[in-house]
């Protein structure tokens, strides 16, 4: 009796709502692979996750294609006993879209090069030869063992016949106007998708946004920064403006609790601890990780801990528990150059978020007891943009008044 196959599974503990898409298999169908080998790349709306093989063997079946929608839990693939190397058809065993019957031939599947093994195309290549008019026996492959990668395709110009004409009804039942030479085409990834809709659906038709500014000085923080930083330095850790930033934040969401808080239609839900959200650029896109218990850090604590999360998020190594669970977010768009940005637009669940805009030597009218006088100060602007429905104007600007009377008058 032959051994049963293994199912490949995405992860089931995904908080609620969550769903996944496919952003590649790391193995094409009839290859080998290893016990807790990487086999998929799942794309959340926040972070990018590997899907482990749960067993060796050869994977035989792919019932998800890239891009495809995936549901905690879902079935992706299977593999088969090593020793299986049966084929049963000359396609390889791919789930169809939802456009095409299973086993229809269709956009999402062009025929293989005559005389070459279809295995050695990949879901994701198959997908992007379709959509750029072309075949495998078209591409020069440059992967391992000859294999037609991404990149390959990408390198080469689209045919002109297997193109779309314009408005034509394209794979998933998309129309697509092609503008002609000289237009690239860049499908959205499974993040850019959800930003853009949690984006819409909090600034259009969630909390109604109301921003406060308030310019900080930060030479009494400047200051403290240039005494600490070189001991911290040696213990590993990077003393950063966002670390001050957190910890006055977190002061003035002790003065003004609904800050950390979320709307709901029965009551408001004030959170007892502040897992603070700290925006980070990553390579595909802007992420918050989350710092936890920030109520509970110091400087230091809280220095190691963001630099911990940034390291993570800039090398794609976050996992989903690290974007979870945010109550308080801070946007630091000044260090790619941003004086201020109003509306910062609130992350879902949250009732507010602060921005920290660039740091700049100002000149600036200091009062003296007897007459005024200029000097130059280092300053950036603040912003908050709060939840309407949870706090009013007066309520933000208590929060950015002991924002700012921290950070001006730091001590240790």
């Amino acid at each position: 009796m032959s051994e049963p196959s293994v199912e490949v599974r995405a992860p089931a503990e995904q908080a609620e709502g969550t769903r996944s898409q496919v952003l590649r298999w790391l193995k094409a169908l009839g290859e080998p692979v290893s016990e807790h080998e990487p086999l998929i790349e799942l794309e959340t709306d926040k972070v990018t996750v590997e899907v482990a093989a749960p067993a060796s063997g050869v994977l035989s079946e792919i019932l998800k294609a890239e891009r495809d929608e995936v549901a905690p839990g879902a079935l992706l693939g299977r593999i088969a006993p090593a020793d299986h190397q049966a084929r049963h058809s000359d396609e390889p065993a791919v789930a169809a879209g939802p456009s095409m019957a299973p086993g229809a031939a269709g956009p999402s599947a062009p025929a293989a090069a005559p005389g070459a093994d279809p295995t050695r195309v990949s879901p994701a290549v198959r997908r992007l030869l379709a959509e750029r008019g072309l075949t495998a026996a078209q591409v020069r492959g440059t992967g391992s063992d000859g294999r037609i990668t991404v990149d390959d395709v990408l390198g080469q110009p689209s045919s002109p016949a297997g193109m779309p004409a314009e408005g034509e009804v394209v794979a998933r039942g998309e129309r697509l106007a092609v503008g002609g030479p000289g237009v690239r085409r860049v499908p959205h990834s499974a993040v850019r998708m959800r930003i853009a809709a949690r984006m819409v659906e909090s600034l259009l038709r969630t909390a109604p946004h109301v921003t406060t500014v308030f310019e900080v000085d930060l030479a009494a923080v400047l200051e403290h920064r240039r005494r600490h930083r070189e001991a911290l330095a040696e213990r590993g850790i990077s003393l950063t403006l966002t670390a001050y930033f957190v910890r006055a934040a977190v002061e003035a969401i002790k003065a003004v609790p609904e800050a950390n808080s979320r709307w709901t239609d029965e009551a408001l839900e004030v959170y007892e601890g502040v897992n603070f959200g700290i925006g980070t650029a990553a390579p595909d896109g802007l992420v918050v990780p989350v710092l936890r218990s920030a109520e509970t850090l110091d400087l230091e604590q809280t220095a190691r801990g963001i630099e911990e999360l940034v390291r993570r998020a800039r090398a794609d190594g976050l996992r989903p528990e690290d974007v979870r669970g945010g109550t308080f977010t801070l946007s630091n768009h000044g260090v790619s150059g941003s004086l201020f940005a109003t509306p910062i637009i609130l992350p879902r669940g949250q009732a507010a978020i602060l921005g920290v805009g660039k740091l700049q030597k100002r000149a600036v009218v200091m009062e003296g007891p007897d007459e005024d006088r200029i000097e130059i100060r280092p300053r950036c602007y603040a912003t908050l943009t709060i939840d309407h429905r949870v706090m009013d104007g007066e309520r933000a600007n208590r929060f950015m008044q002991v924002l700012t009377e921290r950070l001006s008058r730091w001590t240790d």
